[in-house]
């Protein structure tokens, strides 16, 4: 039987959303906010000879050059201010996380609750500026170096790292913007933002391959199919859950006995989402944004990173997979799912698994269960992330096509539309809670005292 939340859910609609003004007024925001980050990524870093760009960008489409030009929405390559993206933001966050789990210091950071929070984002912060400043001037340098410079010195490498370093910490403000006053994770939503935008134009282009003959129509259905199916795959894996089974004992409160109760704990098979992938295509960029732009001409080493840590290369394949099932585990245990603070949850409201001790024990049980759900999880983004890079790498589509994207949207999208229904009912919920107090006034003033005698 379903319950009153999944009966108010099923019932709301379009009048609804019209009736709640503040959400209406949060995805106004959030659209407003992302407008702003789609108009950057068309303003140009000055001094960079946009003939020169486009020849070189459309030789990278297919390579690595595509996959950076889709996480920074295209920004990249029109070499816009918004050309890093949020990608050293991600970084920073994943070096400052690693550390939390590390290093003392920030381990008793995490535990100082709100102000230690607050403390761990300005770290990330403060990486953010110190890797974007690194790679816009690595950013920089290569232009010059792969002649894509109009006036090349230390004038252009000057106003190129101070753009593109505050169009990064701009972008990093828009997100936490989203964030805090409109719906969704603003970080997310960047990122989906700037595939989604990307969409059409590859699939004019992968459809006028195939009617150019480049691309076989069978190629053309399957990936077609291929896309459909790994979209149902991901929405069945994102939905799925392993509920574990709680047992609340009868109270008793003043004279009053109160039965026991029980409920589930709800274990996602991906607690993690999307934000594994994000992380380890991050990593991947890292150390291979500046040797794309030199081309690898000038130094034997990135020549030898772009032969072996290409996309569709064996070692990329391996570097991915291993990446994504180690942060589906380090993400979930750190940030997801914390066994140690459910299980201290569970003691402190007197709620017990059956057959478990409290505690310790519980915490142990956990992490027993979600160790064996992440093998699923972690197989799961692993399969989703490399099935499309061997498919696009054997059959040569000429442009960027990953499991990643695919994620990210399915991922973002489902995430803000919960957050847009947890919004509804929760203005529902208000509408009937005054509707009631109206209804109790007006009986009271109806009512008269027995008239006496």
């Amino acid at each position: 039987m379903a319950s009153a939340a999944e009966q108010m859910a099923a019932n709301m609609s379009w009048g609804a959303l019209g009736r709640a003004t503040e959400l209406r007024s949060r995805i106004f925001f959030t659209i407003g906010l992302l407008c702003v980050y789609r108009l950057g990524t068309y303003i140009p870093v000055p001094g960079i000879d946009g003939v020169q760009l486009r020849a070189f960008m459309d030789d990278a489409a297919a390579g690595l050059g595509g996959i950076l030009s889709m996480f920074t929405g295209g920004a990249l390559a029109r070499m816009g201010i918004f050309a890093l993206g949020i990608m050293p933001y991600i970084s920073a966050s994943i070096i400052v996380q690693l550390l939390g789990s590390m290093w003392e210091p920030l381990k008793q950071l995490k535990k100082e609750g709100e102000q230690g929070r607050r403390k761990m984002n300005q770290y990330t912060r403060y990486g953010t500026v110190a890797l974007a400043t690194a790679q816009a001037y690595g950013l920089a340098k290569s232009l010059e170096a792969g002649g894509l410079a109009a006036n090349p010195g230390f004038f252009f490498v000057a106003s190129c790292v101070i753009t593109i370093v505050g169009g990064t910490m701009f972008l990093m403000w828009l997100g936490e913007q989203i964030t805090a006053r409109g719906i969704g994770n603003g970080i997310s939503l960047i990122i989906f933002v700037g595939i989604i935008a990307e969409v059409p134009a590859a699939l004019a282009q992968f459809l006028s391959q195939g009617r150019s003959g480049a691309i076989s129509p069978f190629v053309i259905v399957g990936v077609i199919v291929m896309v459909i199916a790994v979209l149902t795959f991901i929405v069945f894996m994102e939905r799925s859950l392993r509920k574990i089974h709680i047992q609340y004992p009868r109270q008793q409160r003043g004279m009053k006995v109160y039965d026991g109760s029980s409920s589930h704990l709800p274990i996602k098979v991906n607690p993690a989402g999307v934000i594994p992938a994000i992380f380890a295509s991050a990593l991947l960029l890292l150390p291979t944004t500046i040797s794309t732009f030199s081309g690898g001409t000038a130094n034997p080493i990135m020549s030898t990173m772009l032969a072996y840590f290409g996309p569709g290369q064996p070692l990329y394949l391996l570097f991915f997979t291993i990446m994504i099932v180690f942060f589906t585990y380090f993400y979930t245990r750190e940030v997801a799912f914390k066994t140690e603070d459910v299980a201290d949850n569970l003691k402190n409201q007197n709620g017990f698994v059956p057959g478990i001790r409290p505690g310790k024990r519980t915490k142990e049980y956990l992490d027993y269960v979600v160790n064996r759900i992440l093998v699923l999880g972690s197989g799961y983004l692993a399969l989703v992330a490399l099935l499309p890079e061997i498919i696009r790498s054997q059959f040569a589509i000429p442009f960027y096509f990953g499991g990643t994207s695919i994620l990210i949207i399915v991922s973002v999208g489902m995430d803000t539309i919960q957050q847009i229904q947890s919004h509804l009912l929760a203005h529902q919920y208000e509408g009937l809670i005054e509707k009631s107090q109206l209804r109790g006034k007006r009986g009271g003033s109806k009512r008269r005292g027995p008239a006496r005698r």
